[in-house]
């Protein structure tokens, strides 16, 4: 489905974002990784060797745009064009806001929002050139908020106005931007989180079970394929039907 396809995944050593990276390899694109420190970059690389997958990975600061433009001039200069872009880096939040700094809400925005324009903006250029498909991982809250962390669903609310208006500005270059809005996913994010917040919601859920991270993934490879060649501007939530 993706062959000849250069991908990029940030948030791509772990979790969704790794899970992805596999889906990708197996649909024949070529795929490079972002993640966040050397080790971690290091870590997934040998991962995925030992499954045979072979994919080559970097570690910019995201909130450093000309480390940004470097890194991703290397994959153009490699590769001659970018033609998919999976914004995935984000971390998530529990406290409430009585127990949440102005420094800690700041962090959030940082990754879960201003990385992704770094990236995005960096990535444009090289996808004017023949079309391309942005893909922005947003999540569940936010559509429905949650209880507490409130950091975490402010950015996918963000994600979400980020996604339809870019889609908008890009359709006449050809360049598609969708994102995929998780339900509760067996990922180590959600592992953070204590268990009476995830129970109750597990509850809402009609299919029965939290989602794994292939699930997320697939979402991911149908948007970014041929067969989505005529979607932009959406938001698709992959939750089995939850509903909070």
């Amino acid at each position: 489905m993706l062959k000849d396809k250069v991908a990029i995944i940030t948030g791509g050593t772990r979790g969704i974002g790794l899970e992805t990276v596999k889906v990708f390899k197996e649909n024949h694109a070529e795929v490079v990784l972002f993640g966040s420190k050397e080790e971690s970059v290091a870590k997934a690389i040998e991962t995925l060797k030992a499954e045979n997958i072979m994919v080559e990975g970097y570690y910019p600061d995201l909130n450093n745009p000309e480390e940004v433009k470097d890194t991703i001039k290397k994959v153009y200069d490699k590769y001659g064009h970018i033609d998919i872009l999976v914004n995935n880096a984000g971390i998530s939040a529990k406290e409430s806001i009585d127990n949440t700094s102005y420094e800690d809400f700041t962090k959030i925005m940082d990754i879960n929002i201003n990385a992704m324009f770094n990236v995005t903006k960096e990535v444009i250029p090289y996808m004017k050139q023949k079309g391309g498909v942005i893909l922005n991982t947003s999540s569940m809250v936010s559509i429905y908020g949650q209880p507490s962390g409130i950091g975490y669903p402010t950015s996918k609310f963000a994600v979400n106005g980020f996604t339809k208006s870019l889609s908008r500005e890009l359709a006449p270059f050809n360049i598609r931007v969708n994102a995929v809005a998780p339900g509760i996913t067996k990922t180590d994010m959600v592992a953070s989180l204590p268990e009476e917040m995830i129970a109750p919601l597990v509850k809402t859920i009609p299919l029965g079970r939290i989602g794994e991270p292939r699930d997320i993934a697939n979402a991911f490879l149908f948007l970014a394929s041929d067969l989505a060649s005529y979607i932009t501007g959406v938001v698709l939530s992959v939750d089995g039907a939850a509903r909070s």
